[in-house]
């Protein structure tokens, strides 16, 4: 939690890089509200505040990482580039 003052409070998610995720505008919301967002989005909320962090929440994202979409071959005429044999690596 980062607190910036006179900015509008947001939830900002992260992946494990770092990279931002979503942005999710808090200040609509109650406090209640905010507790239930906080937990459909899969946080793990301690019994006490020394109380450890179960190992599977530790480092485990609020959402599954983003998939990429499969690699698309380019719409220009490209050559392929020669196959080699399993044996064969053609950078040797």
């Amino acid at each position: 939690m980062k607190h910036l003052a006179g900015a509008d409070p947001e939830l900002v998610l992260l992946s494990h890089r770092y990279e931002e995720l979503e942005r999710i505008p808090l200040s609509d919301m109650t406090r209640e509200e905010i507790n239930q967002l906080v937990q459909e989005l899969g946080f793990y909320r301690k019994e006490m505040p020394n109380a450890p962090v179960p190992e599977e929440f530790q480092f485990a994202p609020a959402r599954p990482l983003p998939t990429l979409p499969p690699h698309q071959a380019p719409a220009t005429d490209v050559k392929t580039p020669p196959k080699h044999d399993k044996e064969e690596h053609p950078d040797l």
